[in-house]
């Protein structure tokens, strides 16, 4: 290893390359004699690699078994309208995506209503899987309009999230969003994408965002393993007559 950086950083970060590719949730990672072959370093360096890995939550590691690649767990504060990036690396996971579908067709009828398109209006629809350290966490479906959607198409989705595409580079900010959320189960399609058995639990997004005008511009339906996502958030208690009579 000729990585300037500390010997069992350059382990810790060679393993995490792996996770998603040979290495997935449940998965048992290689024996610390194993590592140690491969890598060619002490055991002290294998174990603090382990131990940080463990520390970061990418690993669990059990006792007299070994140490196995865990789901990233992802805290999402309901608070604020942010991107997957955004929100992976608020919360130290690096982030990816694997592009499964461009294409253009005719809105269905929830996105027309979505977007406020009119009858027959076609749209570009975007499948996408987002990636934490390598793991599959969330499917996304995302449509656009037309004149936004072909712009987006011809840019890098696998390394370009689409909020900073559409902020940046093509002139439209994201104002707000409306969110509806469903507790559900993976089809076939949805189960293949995140790497999960048919019937596992997800959770299921629908959001729309706007940008200037009220204009509605991206439609999403986001489906993300059940046992990789928390949702929080604070809520006022309103005021009404009874609670404020002694």
């Amino acid at each position: 290893m000729t990585n300037a950086a500390p010997l069992y950083m350059q382990v810790e970060e060679a393993l995490v390359a792996r996770f998603g590719i040979d290495l997935h949730p449940g998965d048992r990672l290689p024996t610390e004699d194993e590592l140690i072959e491969q890598f060619g370093v002490s055991r002290i360096t294998v174990r603090r690699a382990i131990q940080n890995l463990a520390t970061r939550n990418l690993v669990i590691t059990r006792q007299g078994r070994g140490s196995f690649v865990a789901v990233p767990r992802i805290s999402q504060p309901l608070t604020a309208l942010t991107g997957f990036v955004e929100d992976m690396n608020s919360q130290g996971y690096s982030s990816g995506a694997r592009v499964l579908l461009i294409d253009e067709i005719l809105a269905p009828v929830e996105v027309r209503v979505a977007l406020d398109l009119p009858l027959g209006a076609c749209v570009t629809r975007i499948e996408r899987v987002r990636l934490a350290t390598g793991i599959p966490v969330s499917f996304d479906r995302t449509y656009l309009p037309l004149e936004l959607g072909r712009l987006i198409a011809e840019d890098d989705l696998e390394h370009e999230p689409i909020f900073t595409l559409l902020e940046n580079r093509h002139n439209t900010p994201l104002l707000e969003a409306t969110y509806a959320l469903q507790a559900t189960t993976a089809d076939k399609a949805v189960a293949q994408a995140l790497d999960v058995e048919v019937g596992s639990a997800v959770f299921r997004i629908e959001r729309t965002s706007y940008t200037t005008g009220q204009r509605p511009v991206d439609y999403e339906i986001l489906h993300y393993r059940g046992d990789a996502i928390t949702f929080t958030t604070r809520l006022p208690r309103s005021r009404t007559d009874s609670a404020s009579t002694p």
